[in-house]
């Protein structure tokens, strides 16, 4: 029975997710949002909650302005979740970012530095 629930719950989260990347890149014209890549959909087994993970590429002034325009268009992305899923419950949207990316950037930085790519080089050499 858990299997079968949890199929059903990450099908949610990807329609969830998949109605949310379409209302955000065809029909909001909200100029504080904007290149988001949603990154993923965390519904509660109960649908009163998601959290939706997002990224944005930017400094942090442009992180910020996402965020205040994805809050502004909460309830109509909730009407919009409501209109395509028949769902008991909709379920009540909480943007989070998600970090992981900046993270990766970082990374890649570090090691195509000057400091780590050789020692990088010397170590593939020795072996």
């Amino acid at each position: 029975m858990k299997v079968s629930s949890s199929y059903r719950m990450r099908r949610v989260n990807e329609a969830i997710r998949e109605i949310i990347g379409v209302a955000l890149t065809q029909e909001l014209k909200d100029p504080r949002i904007g290149f988001v890549t949603l990154t993923g959909v965390d519904t509660a087994p109960d649908l009163s909650h998601a959290k939706v993970y997002y990224s944005v590429y930017g400094k942090q002034a442009e992180k910020k302005a996402t965020l205040e325009g994805l809050v502004a268009a909460r309830s109509y992305l909730q009407k919009r979740i409501g209109d395509e899923l028949h769902l008991k419950r909709i379920p009540n949207l909480e943007f989070t970012y998600d970090a992981t990316v900046d993270q990766g950037m970082r990374i890649d930085a570090l090691l195509r530095s000057k400091t780590v790519l050789p020692e990088l080089k010397e170590e593939e050499s020795e072996s």
